[in-house]
């Protein structure tokens, strides 16, 4: 979905594009939510937060819950037969409809900015499909699941006078209308890549699809600028005889 020349490197070659630090106050926030949603999901109970935004829902009561967030140990999987791809993710939370046993499918998020937290980024649709992948990988695992998918986000407030030792969010439920009609033609485009024997072409830029992806882009780059670093004998040789 963002360049499959840098997929095609990481099945094929093994080439991988560099990675940065992990995340951690967002992992200590997504564990955290967790624990907080588990103690509504033991008593089968509404979250405060839940209740706030009027949603019929309680944390969904399941013996595989644990297995389906443990990610990379576990995760919820499923094989797709036309390609043979294991696709799996690590869902963060999901709740219930005990009315109708429909599920919903829960991202959690953190940022801090000093404005409305929105869906409305171009970089934000990979959170979007992330959730509607969450809901297909459900569906095929023989449960009826929501269109209707939430974020719940956290944002860090920096409009304080200060520190002192603590961060205040204001955390917010935002819904998500998924469609996973788009992830059988991913994968079927993803077996033909895997499978090329050639490099496919440059995709786009993950924040800003009018540009390349920037990992092509700062290779390419970064191997321009090597070649011409390491051929200074063929640079003065071709200077001499234009001089000339």
């Amino acid at each position: 979905m963002q360049c499959p020349r840098c997929f095609w490197l990481e099945v094929r070659l093994k080439v991988k594009r560099p990675s940065g630090p992990p995340f951690q106050i967002n992992k200590a926030i997504d564990t955290l939510l967790k624990k907080e949603f588990d103690v509504h999901r033991k008593a089968q109970t509404t979250h405060p937060l839940i209740k706030e935004y009027d949603l019929e829902l309680v944390p969904f009561q399941h013996e595989k819950i644990d297995y389906w967030r443990n990610v990379p140990i576990s995760g919820v999987y499923y094989v797709h037969e036309p390609t043979n791809l294991r696709i799996w993710g690590g869902v963060d939370d999901i709740w219930v409809n005990l009315n109708t046993g429909e599920l919903t499918i829960v991202d959690y998020k953190a940022t801090s900015k000093n404005k409305e937290i929105t869906l409305d980024a171009e970089w934000q649709e990979t959170y979007k499909r992330q959730l509607e992948i969450y809901q297909w990988l459900f569906r095929k695992n023989g449960f009826k699941v929501s269109d209707i998918g939430y974020f719940v986000y956290a944002n860090g407030r920096i409009d304080l006078d200060g520190f002192f030792d603590k961060i205040e969010f204001k955390t917010k439920i935002i819904p998500h209308n998924g469609s996973d009609g788009w992830v059988e033609k991913v994968l079927l485009k993803m077996k033909a890549c895997m499978d090329s024997d050639q490099m496919p072409e440059v995709g786009k830029n993950v924040m800003d699809s009018r540009k390349d992806c920037e990992y092509c882009s700062y290779a390419k780059a970064r191997t321009a600028l090597t070649l011409e670093h390491l051929q200074p004998a063929k640079k003065t040789g071709k200077a001499k005889k234009l001089a000339a």
